[in-house]
């Protein structure tokens, strides 16, 4: 557990309003209520392109409007978590592709927490495409959480 002298271990949740996203914060905040950590509940967004492509930009008027929704999608799933009140959890929106940004943020995570999967699982699928680009390429260590 940090002292108030030390810096808060930070821990970075994907969060997309799934099921598995959601239980995946609810881990994360009873980890972060028992260690102290800085608990980042991650929603990422972007503007479809076709496939193989990188995302695409949206106009800023687009880009505001979108991000507010955004928010609003965000705090429900943090609602719904059920977190420990001694958890500090700080939500924030992301643009980009959801794997490349929570591996850019493994940089200087100390743990990266998943879902299996997100909305765009395939029934029966046991882990998706994004958790499994993660768990290989994140810098620090990464929790995959199945199931509530």
């Amino acid at each position: 557990m940090a002292s108030d002298g030390e810096a808060r271990q930070v821990v970075v949740v994907g969060v997309d309003g799934s099921p598995g996203s959601i239980a995946a914060l609810s881990w994360a905040g009873r980890y972060g209520a028992a260690t102290g950590a800085t608990v980042q509940a991650l929603h990422i967004w972007h503007y479809p392109t076709a496939a193989g492509l990188p995302p695409g930009v949206t106009p800023e008027s687009v880009t505001d409007e979108v991000k507010a929704g955004q928010k609003k999608e965000l705090l429900e799933a943090i609602g719904k978590a059920n977190l420990d009140p001694a958890a500090h959890v700080e939500p924030e929106i992301e643009y980009g592709h959801p794997a490349e940004v929570l591996i850019e943020e493994s940089k200087t995570a100390d743990l990266i927490v998943v879902g299996p999967h997100g909305h765009g699982g395939f029934t029966g699928m046991l882990t998706g495409s994004v958790t499994l680009h993660v768990v290989n390429h994140a810098a620090c260590p990464v929790v995959v959480v199945r199931g509530s």
